[in-house]
């Protein structure tokens, strides 16, 4: 059996909806679970609800019948004036969202969120299936809230692999035999059955930890790039197909920043031999990019580009060597406030991190950090990692830039830098 993977783009409108079809139809021979993640942006705005909610500015009511009556758009443009149950299943799900904004918000922003964006799943498998079966296809809509058991560590939950492992083998096999699945990503429950999520762009780990549990053949992540590509085409003029990539090479790059597979994707699969496809959802029948265990290396340099870097430079008031105390210290903070390091660098009395600028709580993070370091900050960098490097890939990025930092080892490099106006 293989197992499917369609992101946010892949599924954004009617017409995307008819060629995940199409895609399904023309694997209809294959035993297949497929994984689906939220419509288009439709993350991005379930979470100004879940913030306009907590701050209780008035418009989270507002900004859910914008993401409703889109949905509803989809469903009409599958069905047309068709009455279909579809219609109610959605809006009870909607229903959901609106029983918490009518409370007053008392709970952490991470569980609020979780609670809120997790809907957005629950609504495309929800239309989709629908459509799907419509088609003539057999289909199966699951909960993966059933079946992904996780922590409570809410945005991004830790998953309790036995348990999951129990529940999909439990049930899912049998279905496959005569049925399609579909399911969502990003999502789980906790053992009190509150949702969780996997983190941004986790789907592709949801469909990991599937392939794992049911032993399958293979698992394809379908994106609106022809495959994996030695640099993002948003940043880089000129990019290739890199054809097959080591599980090593692939799991360097998404640690780097590479977007085109989530971080977590790739060991549950290696650990099982599973090889991972990235496809064109635009032109299915391309071969794409193979992920599997090779000892070949990336035959070109790959390229990961992250905007909007702060540069955080963190020194002990009393001149104090950096070692395991200070260390640990500033970890523990890093990990309070959910910040992830794209760089580091320490010398005998200083320890400098470049992070994403993810707003309100690099604030916090700096305040935190300020009660026992003194802090110096960069801001509106840009960090670029370069795997398989020479001089000459390191001259072709550096076009009318500075730089701030800089890390190599054997394979690649690390340049923060700043525009230079």
């Amino acid at each position: 059996m293989q197992v499917f993977k369609f992101g946010g783009a892949s599924v954004k409108n009617a017409e995307a909806i008819k060629n995940v079809k199409e895609i399904v139809e023309y694997y209809q021979h294959e035993s297949l679970l497929i994984v689906i993640s939220a419509m288009g942006k439709t993350t991005n705005k379930l979470e100004a609800i879940a913030k306009s909610y907590v701050s209780q500015d008035g418009q989270a009511f507002e900004l859910l019948e914008e993401v409703k009556q889109a949905h509803f758009e989809v469903i009409a443009g599958l069905f047309g004036e068709e009455e279909v149950p579809l219609y109610d299943e959605v809006s009870n799900l909607f229903v959901e969202v609106e029983w918490i904004l009518e409370e007053e918000p008392v709970d952490e922003f991470p569980y609020i969120f979780d609670q809120i964006v997790s809907i957005g799943e629950l609504v495309s498998t929800k239309i989709i299936a629908s459509y799907i079966l419509s088609q003539g296809i057999p289909c199966r809509w699951i909960d993966a809230r059933n079946y992904i058991a996780t922590d409570n560590y809410y945005q991004e939950a830790g998953v309790d692999w036995e348990r999951s492992k129990k529940a999909i083998l439990k049930d899912l096999p049998s279905i496959l035999t005569h049925e399609l699945i579909v399911t969502q990503g990003f999502i789980g429950s906790t053992s009190e059955n509150f949702s969780t999520t996997l983190g941004r762009e986790g789907s592709d780990y949801s469909a990991a930890i599937f392939a794992s549990c049911l032993d399958a053949q293979a698992v394809t992540i379908w994106k609106d790039v022809p495959g994996v590509l030695n640099a993002d085409p948003k940043w880089f003029a000129e990019t290739a197909l890199i054809p097959e990539l080591s599980y090593t090479d692939a799991i360097e790059l998404t640690y780097y920043g590479a977007t085109v597979i989530h971080p977590k994707t790739i060991k549950p699969l290696q650990n099982k031999g599973i090889n991972l496809y990235v496809k064109s959802f635009l032109n299915y029948k391309e071969p794409g990019t193979v992920i599997r265990s090779t000892k070949q290396t990336l035959p070109i340099p790959s390229f990961i580009f992250k905007m909007n870097q702060v540069y955080i430079n963190i020194m002990p008031r009393d001149f104090s060597f950096i070692l395991e105390d200070n260390l640990s210290h500033i970890f523990n903070v890093f990990f309070k406030h959910r910040i992830k390091t794209n760089m580091m660098r320490n010398s005998a009395i200083s320890f400098s991190v470049s992070v994403d600028d993810t707003g309100e709580n690099i604030h916090q993070l700096l305040a935190d950090l300020a009660q026992r370091f003194e802090i110096i900050t960069h801001k509106n960098l840009e960090l670029i990692t370069i795997r398989y490097y020479n001089q000459e890939t390191i001259d072709r990025v550096l076009v009318d830039k500075q730089v701030i930092a800089e890390l190599k080892d054997s394979y690649t490099c690390q340049l923060l830098v700043n525009q230079i106006s």
